[in-house]
């Protein structure tokens, strides 16, 4: 089966010399909810604008399951829904006519794009704003507009840079559930997100990409497990002299007995053995695992939840 999604060996060097991707390789599997992480310039929206052929290719290829982005690039664009960072609205036109517009861009007739807008209205709690025009609508509301431009296609694989920025706990969890039903009804999701928890909730896949390059690609869970650190938390009610724990070294931190390990849940009773043979007392026993965000910041050196701070703040003045 050809991949959603592929990438090969993938450069963009901008005018002026910035390099903004240096090879990158990707291959998203049709069905798939994958993630692209990364900090603010690290080459994440370039190389969704080069898959969509919004950007020009320097090097290498991309393709959309199987049709390449440049050569094929009709038959590429029509599979795929994108809702771009920016918010885009013709300033002319109510929110059903952008709607039915965008339908009628992919093929669909008149009759067939108003159902497919009633449908997007409806999913999105729009339809009391099929009248209104983009100015009138708040920030949030503009995302849901953005998102059903997006969809009101049914295209078999949805790109979605930033989905839930400058929106509201209630909204952005109503989105996660869409996002799961259409992904489980086959489609293929790409996201790329600031919010940890988001990436953590919904990608089967995660690939982080930083300075132009993809430094690990895994599961949520498997990449905290390669890069992160997990073990035991122990407080002991007194001291033990020369305390041994084969084949673990450990840390005393404020008092408390930190041991490194891969699988702290089937270890655990061992140390616990190892303490109360050399006359230790255990007071507590906790288990820490290191979380995404604390392996982004060790691989990119930067904290997501910095930059998501810095992405809001951006938001909040565009939606002024």
């Amino acid at each position: 089966m050809k991949p959603a999604l592929e990438v090969k060996n993938l450069r963009k060097v901008y005018e002026g010399g910035l390099e903004a991707l240096k090879g990158i390789n990707l291959s998203i599997p049709q069905g798939s909810f994958y993630g692209l992480l990364g900090p603010n310039g690290a080459g994440k929206t370039t190389t969704i604008g080069i898959i969509t052929g919004l950007v020009n290719i320097t090097g290498g290829s991309a393709s959309v399951l199987g049709f390449d982005s440049v050569t094929e690039f009709r038959q590429a664009r029509k599979l795929i829904g994108l809702s771009p960072q920016e918010l885009n609205f013709d300033v002319f036109f109510s929110i059903g006519e952008l709607l039915e517009l965008q339908a009628g861009y992919y093929g669909y007739s008149h009759k067939e794009a108003k159902e497919r807008t009633t449908i997007m209205l409806e999913q999105f709690g729009l339809t009391e704003k099929r009248k209104s025009r983009a100015r009138e609508l708040s920030g949030g509301m503009k995302r849901r507009v953005q998102i059903a431009k997006a969809l009101v296609h049914d295209p078999k694989i949805v790109i979605l840079d930033e989905p839930t920025a400058g929106v509201d706990i209630e909204l952005r969890h109503m989105l996660w559930n869409y996002l799961r039903k259409i992904n489980e009804e086959g489609k293929t999701i790409l996201l790329t997100t600031h919010y940890i928890e988001e990436a953590e909730q919904l990608c089967e896949t995660i690939s982080i990409i930083n300075d132009g390059k993809i430094i690990a690609t895994d599961s949520p869970n498997k990449l905290t497990q390669a890069h992160g650190m997990s073990g035991l938390e122990i407080t002991l009610t007194s001291k033990v002299a020369d305390l041994t724990l084969d084949p673990w070294a450990y840390n005393n931190i404020d008092g408390k007995i930190h041991v490194n390990m891969n699988h702290p849940e089937k270890e655990m009773a061992n140390v616990i053995n190892q303490i109360l043979k050399q006359g230790g007392e255990i007071e507590n026993v906790q288990i820490y695992r290191s979380s995404l965000e604390d392996v982004f910041l060790k691989l990119t050196g930067k904290s997501l939840h910095e930059e998501n701070e810095k992405f809001e703040s951006q938001e909040a003045l565009l939606n002024v």
